[in-house]
């Protein structure tokens, strides 16, 4: 099979694994997977950490498609994975369980932002692949978590102060904490992050969760679609998302589809000027992600916004999850201005992709790291 029919299988898989019915999906043909490469889906799956929607996928498949085969060994695979799935999604479950309530006894107040709140949005939330606990706080929060966390972790990472960020190792578990949401592509991205940030925070735009015995609240789901858009598009720009966090956006979209307020959304994307990137994505959930159309806010079908589509997924496919299916070899191989001058040349030849999808974007992008190159040789 050619790698070609490989990557239309795999979002076959994939689209079973995100929606209920897979025959409304485009979906039921079952000799697409006729020959069908496994250890190539397989690939594919753990490089963009969707082993979980595969598999459920595979699971959909078998039961409703007649005539649908996987050999045993790589189904054994599959159900091997997905156990250790479940399993780190329960250990990281009981990890923010007791961390949420640790931090509420000390009348630190916290919300949690991506990971585990969005996975509820799936059918199967102890599929999807676990990542960091990411902790968003208002500004005294902030102070007040790093203060009572720093003495309980065993690593610290160098701390952004600008934008309010600081990663810790506690238990064998990554927390971020976040007391912004700043993506720095333009200011207006960021006014409008700002807005979502007051509405929460001020304007008691939340939700919860109840993880086990504790309640964790989440983003009001207006803000945090914003938040999770504009986090899409700061990977993207900055060398590559994976696959999972564009699914995500989908199930949070999908599973508030009745809940959210269209209006508002249309008017904080046309301010913060991402509509165009917004309907490209909206191609790619619908047209290879099997979104259903009267579910994707601002969907059309335009062929302009399908080509747009099809480039990103070839990009996402290229650079696999936050960029980590590219060879950075060169690394350690070469000295450092050695390799600075290569990753400026895969970004360069990243951003000169990105000029036929969204022409400005990739200008602003491609300025930015070199303002940012700039500015860490004078800091050395």
């Amino acid at each position: 099979m050619t790698k070609g029919k490989n990557i239309h299988a795999f979002f076959a898989l994939v689209r079973a694994g995100l929606w209920a019915d897979i025959n409304n999906n485009a979906n039921a043909n079952h000799n697409l997977f006729d020959g069908m490469d496994w250890s190539e889906v397989y690939r594919l799956a753990e490089e963009q950490s969707v082993i979980g929607l595969v598999a459920d996928g595979i699971d959909r498949f078998k039961f409703q498609v007649s005539g649908f085969k996987i050999p045993q060994e790589w189904a054994l695979q599959f159900v091997g994975h997905t156990l250790q799935l479940e399993q780190r999604n329960r250990e990281m479950n009981a990890f923010i369980e007791k961390l949420i309530q640790r931090l509420r006894d000390e009348n630190i107040y916290t919300l949690l932002v991506k990971g585990q709140g969005i996975a509820q949005c799936y059918e199967k939330p102890l599929w999807r692949a676990c990542g960091d606990v990411d902790l968003y706080l208002s500004r005294d929060n902030y102070e007040k978590a790093k203060k009572y966390l720093i003495p309980l972790a065993q690593y610290i990472e160098t701390e952004d102060k600008k934008r309010l960020h600081l990663g810790l190792t506690i238990d064998g578990w990554v927390v971020e904490l976040h007391g912004t949401l700043f993506s720095r592509l333009s200011k207006r991205v960021d006014e409008g992050i700002e807005e979502a940030h007051e509405d929460v925070f001020y304007g008691g735009n939340v939700r919860s969760w109840m993880c086990g015995r504790t309640q964790v609240f989440l983003p009001g789901v207006d803000s945090d679609i914003i938040f999770v858009f504009s986090h899409i598009l700061q990977h993207y720009f900055s060398g590559g998302i994976g696959l999972r966090q564009v699914c995500d956006w989908c199930r949070l979209l999908f599973f508030y589809r009745a809940k959210f307020d269209l209006r508002l959304l249309e008017s904080r994307l046309k301010r913060m000027e991402l509509m165009s990137e917004w309907m490209a994505f909206a191609s790619l959930a619908v047209n290879w992600l099997g979104m259903p159309e009267e579910t994707m806010p601002f969907y059309s079908p335009k062929r302009r916004w399908g080509k747009k589509a099809d480039i990103i997924v070839s990009l996402l496919l290229e650079a696999g999850n936050f960029g980590q299916g590219r060879d950075n070899s060169y690394k350690n191989k070469y000295p450092s201005i050695i390799a600075n001058l290569i990753s400026f040349w895969i970004y360069t030849k990243y951003n000169i992709i990105q000029f036929s999808v969204f022409p400005l974007d990739a200008i602003k992008s491609w300025l930015r790291i070199i303002t940012l190159g700039i500015k860490m040789k004078l800091k050395m």
